[in-house]
């Protein structure tokens, strides 16, 4: 998992024990730990219009599980960040990414490529991230008024699995890094969703789904990006696995299937008739999305068209949760 500013690369970098203040080596962390790549965190307010009305359902015990596990996701997601960037700058692929050839790349998203701390420093803040989410997730498996199995295996899997993407089994080069993705941001909405109520509705899995769309449909864009850093380390993204236009084909595939997937669950009862029509919007973006990637050769532009659409889907389905539950009530 990467992120990137169109901004020009600095020709240099500082070392990383000439940070001057606190402040600023705190910057340094929050940059390895893609603090600003707030996308992988929305899902807690999917979850919130799902379980706020009517008024009383959610109770001080759910808010409480929705608040901790939200403080969790964001320090295990960090570490998972932190992990991938120590892998990627020791194998070479980040060096490659991010190097002269890629001068529209800011390496100062990437604070061991640009010398800002070393790998022994990485290592420590991930592994103290990875932690704490460790301690806060029981914790929310304690505060929760449900708790099947199916959320505390959930739970655990979520924490191994996720400092798994990149380092220790090294998920992501094995081949398994678009699917992973899709069930990262799935787990992130369901596992709350189940602690508060017991409970995993057809609807909350179609948008648990469609959540982990998001994060897939800027990272097939990235990896289109990194094919040549990708390859030459042997990172099986779909991308370095296939030609140009096998690539294109997947994306333009993945591009219609959540529309796909909405109009199946509205066919199927799964959804209220309305969620189609609700979620078009952004299915339609998803489509200008793949012009701006394959159609305009603007594949960084249509990479942050990307981050657009997955917000854009978060409010709709946020909205369509309160809408369901005030027709119900």
């Amino acid at each position: 998992m990467t992120d990137d500013t169109l901004t020009p690369a600095p020709a240099a970098a500082p070392p990383a024990a000439a940070a001057p203040v606190s402040h600023s080596r705190l910057r340094v962390y929050a940059r390895l730990g893609k603090l600003d790549v707030y996308d992988y965190y929305l899902g807690v307010f999917i979850v919130l219009a799902a379980v706020v009305l009517p008024p009383g359902t959610l109770g001080a015990r759910g808010a409480a599980v929705l608040g901790v596990f939200a403080v969790a996701q964001i320090l295990l997601l960090m570490a998972m960040t932190a992990f991938d960037d120590v892998t990627g700058f020791r194998d070479g692929s980040d060096i490659t990414n991010y190097g002269p050839d890629h001068p529209l790349r800011n390496i100062q998203r990437k604070p061991l490529v640009a010398g800002t701390l070393t790998v022994r420093q990485a290592l420590r803040f991930a592994w103290s991230c990875a932690a704490g989410a460790a301690l806060l997730l029981a914790a929310a498996a304690a505060l929760a008024p449900h708790r099947p199995l199916w959320t505390v295996i959930g739970l655990v899997a979520l924490w191994v699995v996720t400092l798994q993407y990149s380092y220790g089994v090294k998920l992501s080069y094995h081949g398994f890094q678009e699917l992973y993705l899709v069930a990262l941001g799935f787990a992130l909405v369901i596992l709350p969703y189940g602690l508060i109520t017991g409970q995993a509705t057809g609807l909350l899995l179609v948008q648990a789904v469609l959540f982990g769309f998001g994060p897939l449909m800027f990272g097939v864009y990235s990896n289109t990006n990194d094919v040549d850093g990708d390859r030459a380390v042997g990172r099986p993204t779909v991308a370095a696995l296939v030609s140009e236009r096998g690539n294109a084909r997947f994306i333009g595939v993945l591009s219609l299937a959540e529309t796909l997937i909405v109009a199946a669950a509205c066919a199927t009862g799964l959804a209220p008739w309305w969620f189609l029509p609700l979620m078009l919007p952004a299915g339609l973006l998803r489509m200008y999305q793949y012009h701006l990637g394959f159609r305009r050769d603007s594949i960084m532009r249509a990479r942050r068209t990307g981050f657009a659409v997955h917000r854009g889907s978060v409010i709709l389905m946020t909205v369509g949760n309160l809408l369901l539950a005030l027709t119900r009530g």
